[in-house]
């Protein structure tokens, strides 16, 4: 079945609608009249960015912004969310070609005419290339978000050595051990309970910075 992709008459309004969507502060829902007075994109234009801002996720159906539409107003994050609403609003393209947004525009349009079954002139799929090139500008493909889970649960493993200096130690017998250095390199397991690493530390100071009973 021939893909339906978004696209707007007017595609330079989309970059007037996000410039000022992240300027502006975010709406209970996005409606037409939020378009038109608030963002001042007036007429029709203005009422056919609501559609559009739905097919690419940025807003639900009911109207009310979503998660992409507030992470695009985060400057850190807004490349990132305009680039899985890219991959969103035009799945039926990444299914036929993962890196589709990377394409040059005369490849990218046959790609559009290929999904949509369109004819190679249609005005539609012209559109449709206007509009995902307009949101390109916007985006950041190639961005990692940092995940609140992997900044509380670290995943590396900390192998930095560790030197203990065992040099003139006094044991529980009262001797003075022996005058050496050693250094240990321990791979730390990836928690944030400090008992876990308490105990760690208590075992070497039990085992090896202790004489020998």
């Amino acid at each position: 079945m021939p893909a339906n992709l978004p696209y707007v008459s007017t595609p330079g309004s989309i970059k007037t609608a996000l410039e000022r969507i992240r300027s502006a502060a975010t709406p209970e829902r996005v409606t037409k009249d939020f378009v038109t007075t608030v963002l001042q994109i007036k007429g029709g234009t203005g009422g056919n960015l609501p559609p559009f801002l739905k097919r690419i996720g940025f807003v639900g159906s009911d109207g009310v912004p979503t998660d992409l539409y507030r992470r695009f107003r985060n400057p850190a994050t807004g490349g990132a969310a305009v680039a899985d609403a890219i991959r969103l609003g035009y799945k039926d393209l990444l299914q036929a070609n993962e890196y589709f947004y990377r394409l040059s525009d005369k490849d990218l349009l046959a790609l559009i005419v290929q999904v949509t079954g369109v004819e190679a002139n249609n005005r539609a799929a012209q559109l449709t290339l206007s509009a995902i090139k307009a949101l390109k500008a916007f985006a950041s493909f190639d961005s990692v978000e940092p995940s609140g889970e992997s900044a509380e649960q670290p995943q590396s493993t900390d192998t930095r050595p560790r030197a203990l200096d065992l040099q003139n130690h006094q044991g529980r017998n009262g001797q003075v051990g022996l005058n050496l250095s050693y250094t240990i390199n321990l791979n730390l397991p990836a928690t944030a309970d400090q008992a876990v690493f308490n105990a760690i530390f208590r075992s070497l100071k039990e085992h090896l910075l202790s004489g020998n009973e």
